[in-house]
């Protein structure tokens, strides 16, 4: 044994196998002249420890390339059901047709969006949704924060509208999006009158108990010439502008009526008739409040969509 071998490593951080040679308990970077690093070993001294050194080194280094190789992936993204899925003319057809009826005025005719609702060929629950998976809980249980009802449809029904929504946007995406700056069209009036005008005045001062708030000679007169359209169909459904009352009832017993104008767990102010404002703590007193919007939003549980349809065609003859 040549007890004089000694490695000759260049300056930098020892390799791992070279630590264990010279007899060190830590491993260290692999550095990148390895071959390099052998021959000089080998060629130096020509000893067995040369050969040892340069096996145990292309060993390592077949290691190092194995394991910091990255596959290469194959796998593809994967497509909803429904965008590749074809579906009979027919159900698309009855889905187009009930599609019109009930949800165009707010998503337009086509499904591409409307002046308040979202356009469904760029939606990313259509695009998640397998056989109606995603879309028909929104369609039975209605979306009330987003100002949507509730629609009571069959299985047939709710199949028929998954057809026609999935085929809308299979076709928007074949043309590359209808509308690259993501804006949405108007809707015509025409696509809100689809209702019976007698059936929604039934509804109005009947069932509904729209009369009880309501005239059709006093704050609704007109309506018609005001708001037309969508912007009539939200006023009826989600009136965001009506301004809420309130009463309130002094330690006294005086009630004092106005606009409310202010409101929070401390403290509740409001407008009197004669344009001045006035406030409480409300620990001192007791209030009533009538907010319309609130008995708006407690009715889409209680609409079918042929009263929803039928009380618009009631308002769009209040001219």
């Amino acid at each position: 044994m040549d007890k004089g071998f000694h490695c000759a490593v260049p300056q930098g951080p020892k390799p791992a196998s070279f630590a264990v040679l010279n007899g060190m308990a830590e491993a260290v970077p692999y550095p990148k002249p390895i071959f390099h690093m052998a021959l000089d070993i080998m060629f130096r001294r020509r000893s067995l420890y040369g050969i040892v050194a340069l096996l145990l080194l292309s060993v390592f280094a077949a290691a190092q390339t194995t394991n910091h190789k990255t596959p290469k992936s194959t796998s593809t993204k994967p497509r909803s059901s429904g965008e590749g899925k074809s579906y009979s003319a027919s159900l698309v057809q009855q889905g187009a047709a009930l599609f019109r009826q009930d949800c165009s005025f707010c998503h337009g005719r086509d499904a591409a969006g409307g002046e308040s609702g979202p356009d469904l060929t760029r939606s990313k629950l259509v695009s998640a949704d397998v056989n109606g998976n995603k879309i028909a809980p929104v369609i039975r249980n209605g979306r009330p924060d987003n100002k949507m009802p509730a629609f009571d449809r069959t299985e047939q029904q709710i199949a028929s509208l998954v057809a026609f929504i999935h085929t809308q946007q299979k076709a928007a995406q074949a043309q590359g999006g209808r509308r690259g700056n993501g804006g949405r069209k108007g809707v015509s009036p025409e696509d809100l009158q689809t209702g019976n005008a007698d059936a929604g005045k039934k509804y109005f001062e009947g069932t509904g108990g729209c009369a009880g708030c309501h005239s059709p000679t006093g704050d609704l007169a007109g309506i018609a010439s005001r708001f037309k359209g969508l912007e009539l169909e939200e006023q009826m459904l989600y009136p965001r502008h009506a301004k809420s009352k309130v009463v309130v009832t002094l330690a006294s017993g005086q009630e004092i009526s106005g606009t409310l104008a202010y409101l929070d767990e401390f403290t509740v102010g409001l407008t009197n008739s004669g344009g001045v404002y006035q406030s409480w703590r409300t620990r001192d007193v007791r209030y009533k409040l009538d907010a319309p919007v609130e008995a708006h939003v407690d009715l889409f549980s209680k609409y079918t969509d042929d009263d929803v349809h039928n009380l618009m065609a009631y308002l769009q003859t209040l001219k």
